[in-house]
């Protein structure tokens, strides 16, 4: 969206908090077409920043990533974690969009918290919300569940011999739900005024680190499905392993994960299956 048409929502309603949400966030494609990652990515964030500063708006949540840690020396890391190379354009932009936020508080009086998201995954316990990729996804949980649905005939494991006990990538899966409420909370902290300087940075995660073949077999648990998958090579732009101190958004957001794994997996299978049910209904209608 150009920033007229972005400006436009802001002629029409009172805005007293804003969540930038507008990015592209697959890591593999962002290899394959970097540009159109850092087009998106950092137009859109400029474009927002400008409206707050012209219209002297306050109380800006920036969706950030932990892919901004890249692979970071030690874990769990913490927001005071030394920043490694990003190993992806996406993750790279997020890193840039950081600074960029960093810089346009320094300019202008308003505050920020930028929310370093690990890995978001599950749906609504109704069933009725969840993720549905218009392209084949390239996040773990959506391509367990579909390739436990048969949408997908296989999947594929990249990597199979890094520094890990089983030898496949570690990562921290936080649930939608929780990363949500994370929000309210983040509204809550910037409307009264609960920071303590310009910017504030908080991770989002489980606190836990899980492997690609954990996940899967605690799929396989939940569901009773056997999934088929092969282990590949080595994807470009993947980190080693990567999970989260959630101490500081205990401390200052009040905020508690209340999910695990399998809570993690077993909604977003209720919501494949679900999703699959309202597709076979409208195609025999």
């Amino acid at each position: 969206m150009s920033k007229k048409n972005t400006g436009q929502i802001f002629s029409v309603y009172k805005i007293d908090a804003i969540i930038h949400f507008a990015a592209y966030k697959a890591v593999g494609e962002s290899v394959q077409d970097p540009l159109k990652y850092y087009r998106n990515n950092l137009l859109s964030l400029i474009n927002l920043l400008e409206i707050v500063q012209e219209k002297k708006l306050d109380n800006f949540v920036f969706s950030s990533s932990c892919s901004v840690y890249g692979q970071a020396i030690q874990q769990p890391v913490t927001e005071n974690t030394e920043l490694q190379k990003a190993e992806s354009p996406y993750g790279n932009t997020k890193k840039i969009g950081e600074e960029i936020l960093t810089d346009a508080l320094k300019a202008n009086n308003f505050h920020a918290l930028s929310l370093r998201y690990f890995n978001p995954g599950g749906s609504h316990a109704s069933s009725l919300i969840g993720e549905y990729p218009l392209q084949a996804p390239n996040n773990l949980v959506p391509v367990i569940t579909q390739t436990a649905m048969g949408i997908r005939e296989s999947m594929t494991v990249f990597g199979n011999d890094y520094n890990t006990p089983d030898g496949t990538c570690i990562r921290d899966y936080i649930h939608v739900v929780d990363i949500a409420k994370a929000h309210v909370a983040a509204i809550d902290y910037l409307i009264n005024k609960k920071y303590k300087k310009p910017l504030t940075v908080i991770n989002l995660g489980s606190g836990k680190g899980h492997s690609v073949l954990e996940a899967i077999q605690t799929f396989e648990k939940i569901s009773g499905k056997k999934l088929n998958y092969q282990i590949g090579s080595r994807r470009e732009g993947d980190i080693e392993k990567v999970w989260a101190d959630i101490t500081l958004a205990a401390t200052e957001l009040n905020w508690h994960p209340k999910h695990n794994l399998e809570d993690i997996l077993r909604s977003a299978w209720a919501w494949e299956q679900h999703l699959a049910g309202k597709l076979h209904h409208n195609t025999e209608n």
